[in-house]
């Protein structure tokens, strides 16, 4: 793991107030941590939402135990946890980063929570030739090298952010069938959404964040594009001013 001085452990914050009916869940990237989705997550504990960071599948551990999983053993993480978020809570919300957003779409498609908000998820990967590489070169080459760290434009806020700095090529191809399902079950959201996304994303296309919020059935719908940001945009430069948005967001809702 990179990363130095942070906790980038998972999390269970407390709300500071209201009245314990809501609570959500923030998932993280491929390669990456709950630290990266912790600023939104204090600022819902801060108006009363109960936020619960944990660590998927395969991460919090190796790049050489997450090459081992398989896609859908993020999914059912991901429902097992919302799972209990429902057991003690009326209202059920979901924020997710990247592959995390992924996470997110899929389980709204299933019905399974009240509104969500995904930050800088891809529907499909960059560059085109590597798509269409991994498939065969995961079998010749297991991990493709980090070298210029996240893709995160405050220098400050790149240096210190946690993660594997290897990617697992096999875990790039979970990623993309993860995708391919879910492209087809974008018009099964209807509940609110907020899609976001940093002008300066490397990683994932802003059009894929158009796509999403023009597929999406829901009625309550809000496009969102953070001028100063890459991909990770909770801990960019807008990272405070859009964790306070969607925690308004999902607090109006509730």
């Amino acid at each position: 793991m990179s990363g130095v001085g942070v906790d980038a452990g998972p999390y269970d914050l407390a709300p500071e107030g209201g009245d314990g009916r809501v609570g959500a869940l923030c998932l993280h990237g491929l390669t990456g941590t709950p630290y990266e989705v912790r600023p939104v997550a204090r600022a819902l504990a801060a108006r009363g939402i109960r936020a619960r960071g944990p660590a998927l599948p395969g991460h919090d551990t190796s790049p050489e135990e997450l090459r081992r999983v398989k896609h859908g053993e993020w999914l059912s993480a991901a429902r097992s946890e919302v799972a209990k978020l429902r057991a003690e809570h009326e209202t059920v919300f979901l924020v997710g980063v990247s592959m995390g957003g992924a996470v997110s779409l899929t389980l709204a498609s299933e019905g399974l929570v009240d509104g969500l908000a995904v930050i800088g998820t891809p529907l499909r990967l960059r560059p085109a030739g590597l798509v269409l590489l991994v498939p065969l070169a995961k079998h010749f080459h297991r991990y493709l090298p980090k070298r210029e760290g996240s893709d995160i434009q405050d220098p400050v806020a790149r240096a210190r952010h946690p993660g594997y700095r290897k990617m697992p090529l096999a875990s790039i191809h979970e990623l993309m069938r993860l995708q391919a399902h879910l492209r087809g079950r974008l018009h099964r959201i209807t509940v609110p959404i907020l899609v976001a996304h940093g002008v300066h994303d490397r990683t994932a296309r802003p059009r894929d964040a158009h796509r999403i919020a023009g597929e999406v059935s829901s009625d309550a719908r809000r496009l969102r594009f953070l001028e100063r940001s890459g991909h990770v945009v909770p801990v960019d430069h807008d990272g405070a001013s859009l964790s306070a948005e969607i925690a308004d967001f999902f607090r109006a809702l509730a």
